[in-house]
């Protein structure tokens, strides 16, 4: 009895003092207050679950900064501004942009650089799975590596925990330095913080970034059919960007120092501020990185800002949506000052409790006038997002919850005509194949599926 008081006494103490901590925090108040529940009536269980998933790691460094840009200039472009002081996203120029929106497209392009590297390879992924196209992928990177180019891949340790350790362990038999990204052995309060980005540098002269993994889904397709996802890559300074992400995720090396000592030569740290001008941007590009441990949200910031600077249309792709309250309102506005506002989503998720939680939202979407389209047939994976032919966002980065707090995430800000036109253009031919969700058709769900739909929202800031 007496041991069983003394534990009580112990745990009590410490839930005292994580609950204060949680609100020292000073959260959403709806994210904190569910918190404090799940500690208080789930005792141990809900004291686990809140170190694995409820820590948050805001203005605490995980991932050391090792880039800043040179913020001594200026531009009359807000959004170039905001991301310029708010995650220091140095502004480049790229001298080629091409967008690719199948994965059969993405795959040959990347797979045709690597296979024309000459001296580094960085590459940076979710997931990988082991399938034909990821083991497509290794073969090329172990015959790069044994050619002797340096071949540097980071994983994320959950994303990627289904490719299986062979398929690890035949790379780093070839030379290939592999670096699982938060394995479990990071600790249970990182268990959540997951690498979501998806990079591709070689050579420093082209990269790629965009929302696919590396998976047959892309390509061959699943019992979702063929995934449709967009990606882009980029040649010229803007590389640089890129370039930067990959070498701040990058472990310490056997030798004590990092590789971005050792590739330091490849990187353009200190890229002068490139001031674009109005209308037609010229093909400015800033990569733009976030995460659990930023001070700021700087990718959903400069997402607000795109939409909500806006004058004539703004086209949204995500295949999840779970807004936070900036997002959710600043494309009600935008649809409620007269500009027009097209969101696609997916019809069938791979995710459902998700799918069910997105309903909740779409109903003042609908009412504030916001065009919502439901892509058939395959599975609509993009993450991305055009305005008035001047500014387009590709990246990792979907528009729910876990992209804004949880996720380590990158995303290009695309200052060009030319890209903006060709992603309103795709946007377009992706309508073809989509059918318009109404007002009608929301307000008629079932009540079960009402309640099913709320119950998830409530719980959606604890995933």
């Amino acid at each position: 009895m007496t041991i069983f008081l003394l534990f009580s006494v112990l745990y009590t103490i410490l839930l005292i003092f994580v609950t204060v901590s949680l609100l020292l925090e000073n959260r959403n108040p709806s994210r904190t207050l569910l918190w404090v529940f799940v500690l208080i009536f789930l005792p141990f269980v809900g004291l686990f679950f809140y170190f694995a998933l409820g820590k948050s790691f805001r203005k605490k460094r995980i991932i050391p900064e090792i880039f800043s840009a040179n913020t001594t200039e200026h531009s009359e472009n807000g959004i170039i501004k905001l991301l310029l002081n708010n995650g220091k996203s140095a502004v480049y120029t790229a001298s080629k942009i091409d967008v690719y929106s199948s994965g059969k497209e993405t795959f040959e392009a990347m797979f045709e650089a690597i296979r024309n590297a000459k001296e580094y390879i960085y590459i940076e992924f979710f997931i990988f799975r082991n399938d034909r196209i990821s083991n497509q992928l290794r073969e090329l990177l172990i015959e790069r590596a044994q050619a002797g180019v340096e071949v540097s891949l980071i994983y994320d340790y959950l994303g990627s925990f289904k490719c299986g350790k062979k398929y690890w362990k035949s790379l780093r038999k070839a030379g290939v330095q592999v670096y699982p990204f938060f394995p479990l052995s990071a600790g249970l309060s990182k268990i959540n913080c997951r690498n979501h980005r998806k990079i591709l540098v070689v050579d420093g002269e082209i990269g790629f970034i965009g929302g696919l993994n590396i998976a047959d889904r892309y390509y061959f397709g699943n019992k979702l059919g063929q995934w449709r996802d967009t990606f882009v890559s980029l040649q010229g300074e803007a590389v640089c960007g890129l370039q930067n992400v990959f070498l701040s995720d990058s472990p310490p090396t056997p030798s004590g120092g990092r590789i971005k000592e050792q590739m330091s030569i490849h990187t353009n740290n200190g890229m002068p501020f490139t001031s674009p001008q109005k209308g037609g941007l010229g093909g400015a590009v800033q990569i733009v990185s976030s995460g659990p441990d930023t001070e700021w949200e700087t990718i959903v910031q400069g997402m607000a800002v795109v939409i909500s600077s806006a004058e004539k249309y703004v086209y949204i792709q995500t295949p999840y949506f779970v807004p936070n309250e900036l997002i959710d309102n600043i494309i009600i506005l935008s649809a409620m000052r007269g500009i027009d506002v097209k969101m696609m989503l997916p019809s069938v998720s791979d995710t459902p409790l998700l799918d069910v939680c997105t309903e909740t939202y779409l109903g003042r979407l609908l009412r504030a006038g916001v065009k919502i389209y439901k892509y058939n047939g395959n599975f609509m994976h993009c993450k991305t997002i055009v305005a008035d032919d001047n500014v387009s966002v590709i990246g990792s980065a979907n528009l729910d919850e876990r992209s804004f707090n949880q996720n380590f995430e990158v995303n290009a800000f695309i200052y060009d005509k030319i890209t903006a036109e060709k992603c309103r253009q795709l946007f377009e031919n992706d309508m073809q194949s989509c059918s318009l969700y109404t007002y009608e058709e929301w307000s008629k769900r079932s009540g079960f599926k009402k309640f099913v739909s709320s119950l998830a929202r409530v719980l959606s800031p604890a995933l």
